[in-house]
């Protein structure tokens, strides 16, 4: 246990994810970290490499850098949290977990969510630490950072970033009650973990990013833990996602520091050690098989169709609609999409990604232009019921009505979609409020920008 373990990379579309596995406990635990890691610096800061050996003294411990950080390939930009989940996946799929317990840090909470309601099979537990759940103000979130705030110190922060004072700064400001030693590696660890620009990029990721909605639908046994005075975006939003989460138990530790291993981190494991202990002693997973799933939801149809059908006659009429629909499986191929259901000239189909989903939408109004035809699309994204091969429930009935407020050739979404596609560079313009035929309460609708 006192020997740092080999990193291995996994390959997770075209980018390679550096990752290591230490320990040979009874059962998997993926350690999501925050905003910047490094597989193999993480081990020279001694409180650090103290905090993993305890995981792996009860678990089989699999750490790894997201990609743009540490030891993982540089990307341009910020990864969206559906890349994200594809390279959790990609990891779990590399070291043969099958399915693992998820412990979310800090920036890596929001991933790790939605990851929980959108794989339930691949998870067994959840674990959230110091959650950053939303960052922006909001009246229902009055802890939040205004914009103009953001922006500042997303400013100062890439400006100053090479400035080993001012790293250190910020180091201190996440773990007020770290020694020297302890000091002086992580910010040698920040350093080489990001770059300005990687960093500076997921700053302002993280300023869109809001999970709000996906708490509700988790339904796996999880633990949120947080300090009683670490920052109060952090600390409230730990309180709300533990109020928020079905049956989720909450452990608020005494202290000021957010990173788990600095402080008591021996209460902060054993938090950690007897809620994964219980819960997989137990096992109630393995009884019945997720049957409700994130997902998004795409409705599209043609604009004018009985106009159009009447103006070419019955057998030209179902050869366009042919051409229409062959067009539409080639794009649901390309951005994995599942075709659920055609009814008539309209198409229902789901995605594990809401970026796909948008995509998607857009290169199938855009292509059938060529085919003299416009499609109105609609897409929301919640939980669903798994019904055999298809999905119901109020989500899917959401994405039905969305799509009827969209104008044609427009692709139209629930904030729940925008909410949860920070990073991606999808832009949106605001359509305001819409009460939804059928569905409770007025619902914020996005057009997504060409």
């Amino acid at each position: 246990m006192r020997v740092e373990p080999e990193t291995r990379y996994a390959r997770s579309g075209d980018v390679s994810i550096a990752y290591q596995v230490v320990g040979d406990g009874p059962f998997d635990l993926v350690f999501v970290p925050g905003s910047v890691s490094h597989t193999e610096l993480g081990w020279k800061v001694p409180a650090w490499a103290e905090f993993y050996r305890r995981l792996a003294s009860f678990s089989r411990l699999i750490i790894f850098d997201k990609r743009g950080t540490g030891m993982s390939d540089r990307v341009a930009g910020a990864p969206t949290i559906e890349t994200r989940m594809d390279d959790v996946r990609a990891v779990m799929d590399a070291v043969g977990s099958e399915r693992a317990a998820v412990l979310g840090l800090s920036e890596g909470a929001p991933m790790s969510v939605v990851f929980a309601a959108t794989y339930p099979e691949r998870l067994w537990a959840l674990l959230l630490c110091g959650a950053h759940i939303r960052s922006l103000w909001a009246p229902d979130f009055p802890w939040g950072w205004t914009e103009e705030e953001w922006d500042r110190v997303c400013e100062e922060e890439r400006r100053r970033w090479a400035e080993p004072e001012f790293i250190r700064e910020m180091v201190q400001s996440i773990a007020p009650t770290l020694d020297e030693e302890n000091l002086q590696g992580l910010v040698t660890l920040f350093r080489q973990g990001a770059s300005p620009g990687a960093f500076d990029a997921l700053n302002r990721m993280n300023k869109d990013i809001d999970v709000r909605d996906v708490l509700p639908v988790i339904r796996v046994p999880t633990l949120v833990v947080n300090r009683a005075e670490e920052g109060e975006v952090l600390r409230e939003g730990s309180r709300l996602a533990a109020r928020l989460i079905p049956g989720a138990r909450h452990v608020e530790l005494p202290g000021t520091d957010h990173a788990p291993f600095a402080g008591d981190s021996e209460s902060y494991v054993q938090a950690i050690q007897e809620f994964l202990t219980e819960t997989w002693e137990e096992r109630a997973w393995e009884e019945t098989e997720p049957d409700r799933v994130l997902a998004t939801v795409l409705f599209t149809d043609i604009v004018g169709s009985t106009a159009k059908a009447a103006e070419l006659g019955d057998a030209r009429w179902r050869e366009l609609l042919g051409a229409h629909h062959s067009l539409i499986r080639r794009q649901l191929s390309r951005f994995r999409g599942t075709e659920l259901d055609t009814a008539g000239d309209g198409f229902f189909a789901s995605f594990d990604g809401p970026a796909r989903a948008i995509r998607c939408a857009c290169a199938v109004t855009e292509a059938i232009k060529e085919l003299g035809l416009e499609v109105r699309a609609g897409l929301h994204t919640g939980e669903c019921e798994l019904l055999d091969d298809k999905v119901g429930g109020i989500a899917v009935h959401i994405g039905a009505r969305v799509a009827k407020e969209a104008a044609p050739g427009e692709v139209l979404v629930s904030s729940t979609v925008k909410d949860l596609v920070a990073g991606s560079g999808i832009d949106f313009r605001e359509r305001g409020s819409a009460e939804l035929k059928g569905v409770p309460g007025e619902w914020r609708l996005f057009a997504v920008e060409p």
